[in-house]
């Protein structure tokens, strides 16, 4: 499969795939979204150890869903090559999506982003739709709130105890990494050699996991409670999240990022030769990016749908109320132990930084051009070109700065795939 698929298309290759091997998969809705939309998932397998694989948790990452049907696949045929895809003794329960209302939303990457054989960045950001933290079901338990999905999630997981829960993610840009929530010894290797077959670069240091444990490169792992200083702003109540939960029964959950665009840059451990004024650089690059994209925003506020009735615009409201600058910060603490020369830091961990500060105004840019697109005020057209400019440039900027390649779909999803598969093995050998 060299093509991302529809929320549709993923549940229509479930039911195909439940006709064609006879007692082998089952599908059943285990919940219903907050619009209504079914929760939908496969199981195949029947053994007594169980491995829960939840896709599009974000629905900008469509990656997963096709990783989910092919891990699927591999355990219904029978694949004996390895215990982790043995149906005597592992049975795969696999969510096809756990956020159906925000993939309606961001549907149009499966048109748009791999339309040609160059695939632009342009596209994507233009498609592409992340809720707010509060709507986003994996962290809304963060966040005090517990979405319909989250329940369902939860409950999925008191249901099925599993030994390893793996959350399928995809980052726009860099390299390929995973995060743990406990050890899983062996597990570097495996995840290691499947990135160096495919080419793929493994991310050496990374803005979602910046300060926790890291015992192999690309490899994080969730630091023990006392130590909450080193989660980042935002996360200091990880606990209540749904990665979390199969810690309750022994379980570990691995959260599996592959990227759309690489870069080399992901992978290089040199010290970088000016850390210091570089993430100060891109600090102001984000701060910056952010404040262009609210000027136009603020002009438009009288035209566009209200919060309460637009997802979007809640989204960019969201951003403009401090999201920038908390993203900002976030790296000032590892500025000040490099200028202090307390700290070395390297090219890759730079890259990581640099992708996340150029990929927030962005983010912010294409929803609000969406709007803007979708507007018949006569403010709206200029107001679009104005902005349109700005993402175009940044666009352009982002992938020659980082010298971005396109991953074939068909790499991302045999890369998340072998991930997972090693994370099953590991967790299957510890929970003897």
């Amino acid at each position: 499969m060299n093509r991302y698929l529809t929320v549709a298309e993923v549940s229509a290759a479930a039911r195909r795939l439940v006709s064609r091997y006879p007692g082998a998969g089952r599908l059943r809705r285990v919940g219903t979204s907050r619009a209504g939309r079914p929760l939908e998932m496969l199981s195949v397998g029947h053994g007594p150890a169980h491995v829960l694989v939840v896709a599009r948790p974000h629905p900008d990452e469509p990656v997963g869903a096709v990783t989910a049907l092919a891990l699927a696949e591999r355990v219904a045929r029978g694949d004996g090559r390895s215990p982790a895809t043995d149906p005597a003794r592992v049975t795969w329960d696999v969510v096809l999506c756990l956020d159906p209302d925000g993939a309606a939303l961001s549907e149009g990457i499966i048109e748009e982003a791999t339309a040609g054989p160059a695939p632009a960045l342009e596209r994507y950001f233009r498609a592409a739709f992340r809720p707010v933290a509060a709507e986003q079901p994996e962290w809304a338990p963060i966040e005090s709130s517990r979405l319909p999905e989250s329940q369902a999630l939860f409950d999925l997981i008191d249901e099925r105890r599993p030994v390893l829960q793996c959350s399928l993610h995809g980052i726009e840009a860099g390299g390929t990494f995973a995060q743990l929530t406990g050890g899983l010894p062996g597990f570097a290797g495996g995840f290691h050699t499947a990135a160096a077959d495919l080419s793929v670069p493994v991310q050496h240091g990374t803005f979602d996991a910046l300060y926790w444990e890291n015992p192999a490169p690309g490899v994080h792992v969730l630091p023990p409670p006392e130590n909450a200083g080193r989660l980042a702003a935002g996360s200091e109540n990880i606990g209540r999240s749904t990665w979390c939960a199969p810690q309750r029964y022994g379980g570990v959950t691995a959260i599996v990022e592959v990227p759309m665009w690489a870069s080399a840059l992901a992978d290089d451990p040199s010290p970088h030769p000016y850390a210091v004024r570089t993430l100060r650089g891109l600090s102001r690059l984000v701060r910056d990016g952010g404040e262009q994209v609210t000027t136009v925003l603020d002009k438009a506020r009288g035209f566009l749908p209200p919060p309460e009735e637009s997802a979007p615009r809640r989204v960019l409201e969201w951003m403009a109320d401090g999201l920038y600058d908390l993203v900002a910060d976030s790296w000032q603490p590892l500025a000040r132990q490099a200028a202090e020369g307390r700290e070395r830091v390297t090219t890759a961990q730079v890259c990581a930084l640099d992708v996340v500060a150029r990929r927030q105004p962005l983010r912010a840019a294409g929803l609000l051009l969406r709007l803007l697109s979708a507007s018949d005020d006569p403010a709206a057209p200029a107001l679009h070109d104005e902005l349109h400019a700005l993402f175009t440039a940044w666009c352009e900027d982002f992938t020659h700065a980082l010298g971005l390649r396109w991953v074939p779909v068909r790499d991302q999803v045999d890369l998340q795939s072998r991930t997972a598969l090693a994370a099953a093995e590991c967790a299957l050998r510890s929970a003897r």
